[in-house]
């Protein structure tokens, strides 16, 4: 990976599922790991200030596991793509 995070900017994190969220960088631990701050995909987390924002910590870039969630990605870079899991 070339380009390096950077603390405050933005990047797009991939929950579990693979939903996308719009997420700032807090911490920069190398070119492929951050920690991020995010507005809650849960509509109902509501406080007084709005939306509630949570954090993700340790967070690895998509590059490192092709995996279709839990990593982050640059926002003009594709996500990963979805790979359903193995019937056993």
């Amino acid at each position: 990976m070339e380009r390096k995070p950077e603390v405050g900017k933005p990047v797009v994190w991939h929950e579990s599922d693979g939903t996308a969220c719009d997420a700032l960088v807090t911490t920069v631990w190398g070119p492929t790991m951050v920690n991020l701050v995010i507005v809650s995909v849960d509509e109902n987390k509501q406080d007084g200030y709005g939306r509630q924002i949570e954090r993700r910590t340790s967070c690895q870039h998509g590059s490192i596991n092709q995996v279709h969630g839990f990593y982050w990605r640059f926002p003009d870079e594709d996500p990963n793509p979805y790979i359903p899991p193995i019937s056993r």
